[in-house]
């Protein structure tokens, strides 16, 4: 008998609530580079926030709600991907603490977290992606988000994958893995020290000589590129799945100038 052809591995996208609600062409973008890597995608539409919020500000019980839903949504996936390595972490890192003794669900979370995967490390580290044929004409510099760097380890992928961009040149900015001050909640609780690490991000950002901002946290890229604005700078700002999906056309973060 002929060999069967090998089923395509099913990944549901975790969208996350600043997609959703602010840059949806970021999720178009994450499901085009997975179904171009040869994945089936499906989008569960009862999925809702992360309850990083919730989780942040001390609200425990409502956070064990939220993940249990998601639980339920996701489960039935071979592979959960989010492009926000702040959502990804607390989906992989954050929800199996949450049930640590209960004889039930902290199964279920484990099993999870296992198949929960930051977009870009995904098509690198799991699919082995080498390139996505994408075009960019113009130089960039990339800033490495907190949550992504420091608990999912992601650095050098979305790096390696910009290399292949044609036209595109990386001009790495000074501590680009310095926090960009968002911090989700904290730059609510604390605006006057949150604007003051930002204020030293964009300096780098200048000085970088980079016409575009890019990354992989849209709250990062939201907080940075909204000062850049209110600086007058001419540096835009895009998610780097944008980039790499070759999606050129979309308005910059915070729109066009």
């Amino acid at each position: 008998m002929p060999d069967q052809p090998k089923a395509k591995p099913r990944v549901g996208l975790f969208v996350t609530c600043l997609v959703d609600l602010f840059r949806p062409s970021v999720g178009f973008a994450a499901a085009k580079l997975i179904e171009d890597a040869g994945c089936e995608l499906d989008v569960p539409m009862a999925q809702t926030c992360c309850g990083q919020p919730a989780y942040n500000s001390g609200d425990r019980a409502d956070t064990r709600d939220i993940a249990r839903n998601t639980i339920e949504q996701f489960e039935g996936f071979d592979y959960i991907v989010a492009p926000s390595g702040s959502c990804a972490s607390m989906l992989k890192k954050h929800y199996p603490p949450l049930f640590k003794g209960d004889p039930v669900w902290e199964v279920r979370a484990n099993a999870f977290s296992a198949k929960v995967f930051e977009l870009v490390s995904f098509l690198t580290d799991v699919l082995g992606v080498k390139s996505t044929h994408a075009v960019f004409e113009g130089t960039v510099t990339y800033h490495d988000s907190c949550s992504g760097l420091r608990e999912l380890g992601v650095r050098a992928q979305p790096r390696a994958l910009l290399g292949q961009v044609e036209g595109l040149k990386l001009a790495e900015m000074a501590e680009s893995d310095v926090c960009c001050g968002f911090g989700g909640t904290f730059c609510v609780k604390y605006p006057d020290i949150s604007n003051a690490i930002v204020e030293k991000k964009t300096a780098s950002i200048e000085a970088s000589g980079a016409d575009m901002l890019l990354a992989g946290d849209l709250g990062c890229l939201m907080n940075m590129s909204g000062k850049l604005k209110r600086q007058g700078s001419a540096i835009q700002a895009r998610h780097v799945a944008e980039v790499l999906a070759g999606m050129n056309d979309t308005p910059p973060i915070g729109g066009a100038k």
